[in-house]
């Protein structure tokens, strides 16, 4: 099969079977890395644990757009 052939044989395919092959292509191009999900993972709960705790506050999505839209049109 060449390559036009194989790009348009994907394009036409259901939007979940494209969204999963995109995610193995993309696995295959940069393989996960257990140690440095595993890392991420405790980094999570850390956060998850910090707010819990009220270590560190949150800000609501509206205020940290808004806070970035005054940024680039001040």
């Amino acid at each position: 099969m060449k390559t036009d052939e194989l790009i348009s044989e994907a394009i036409s395919l259901p939007v979940e079977v494209r969204t999963l092959l995109v995610n193995k292509l993309l696995e295959s191009l940069n393989p996960p890395d257990k140690e440095i999900d595993e890392l991420w993972a405790k980094e999570a709960e850390k956060r998850v644990e910090d707010i819990r705790t009220g270590k560190v506050k949150t800000i609501p999505g509206e205020e940290v757009f808004k806070r970035i839209r005054k940024k680039i049109n001040p």
